[in-house]
């Protein structure tokens, strides 16, 4: 780690941000454990009516190039596609309360439309904005700087000047009131996986963190049509009603039930044999039910094979 003061090097080629497993004391998992899962909570009491509204594929696969363009490591694409997220709810949340289209506001604020043509004029400002938060969010081995953000944003022929830059990241900082340091489902995944190694599951750390990481990717790829999957086998039919729909919005961003199908699923890619024993501790550890983390891990599989295993477990 660099001194303070002293510049860090960008070391992509070299550089690995895999973490080391059986590092963590046993008070200091708990200790994590209890803050991911309280923050969870609070999250999912608190969940907004538009959550989800920008990790439409397009948009997460944009970031996801972007992110392996500026070899940024992949807590940071997380990173910046939470950010983008949570920012972009805000300015749905700002549209809402503006004034209408046929209303003016007593300053001659913007009308709801010319929000949105705001909102829509800077997107790709905005989450390039995002991943360069994310970046200095990453252990700063890797930062995107103002020249390279935008020299790519120039190459999609973009003016935008490096004070416009400067000010879209403060823009993002202050809409998001400068808590930017969220957690990602990825923290929640290595925090369970040390817990697992800690609790006898003696399985190879490595490869199944990479496992984990490629099933991520994929469910952040293809979130609507895996959790469709999940929506109609959780109510055991193929149309759910618009409530049902609307109540599923908490499962869908339930990161503890993400991170635990996400481990399922990649135990029983690697270590079938070691699956059902995984998804007890699991279960034990997080309270989340072993056929809720079947049932992921059966949406998941269906959409990177077309399995339906590993079987669920019939409904009493």
């Amino acid at each position: 780690m660099a001194r303070m003061g002293s510049r860090a090097q960008a070391v992509p080629r070299f550089y690995s941000s895999e973490p080391l497993f059986g590092e963590v004391a046993p008070e200091v998992m708990e200790a994590l454990l209890i803050h991911l899962a309280t923050e969870n909570e609070r999250y999912l009491s608190e969940l907004p009516g538009q959550a989800g509204c920008c990790k439409e594929s397009r948009t997460v696969e944009f970031v996801f190039l972007l992110a392996e363009k500026w070899h940024l490591d992949h807590s940071a694409r997380y990173q910046a596609v939470e950010l983008l997220e949570r920012f972009m709810i805000k300015q749905v949340e700002q549209i809402c309360k503006s004034p209408s289209e046929n209303v003016e506001s007593t300053k001659g604020g913007s009308s709801r439309s010319s929000l949105k043509e705001q909102i829509y004029a800077t997107f790709v400002l905005r989450l390039v904005s995002c991943i360069q938060l994310a970046s200095k969010l990453s252990l700063h081995y890797n930062i995107v700087t103002s020249d390279t953000a935008l020299k790519f944003l120039q190459s999609l022929k973009y003016s935008y000047t490096k004070q416009e830059l400067l000010e879209s990241e403060l823009a993002v900082l202050e809409t998001l009131q400068f808590q930017i340091n969220v957690s990602t489902p990825l923290a929640y995944i290595e925090l369970l996986l040390e817990v697992l190694g800690h609790n006898g599951c003696l399985l190879p750390a490595k490869p199944l963190h990479q496992m984990c990481v490629q099933l991520l990717d994929f469910l952040y790829l293809k979130r609507e049509a895996i959790y469709d999957t999940l929506l109609k086998t959780a109510i055991e039919n193929s149309t759910p009603s618009e409530l049902q729909i609307a109540k599923f919005l908490a499962v869908k961003e339930d990161f503890m039930l993400l991170a635990v199908g996400i481990i399922s699923t990649s135990v029983f890619v690697l270590n079938p044999e070691h699956w059902k024993q995984v998804v007890e501790h699991l279960n034990c550890v997080t309270g989340i039910t072993s056929q809720s983390i079947s049932e992921f891990s059966h949406a998941v599989l269906k959409h990177v094979v077309g399995s339906s295993t590993p079987k669920q477990q019939r409904r009493k």
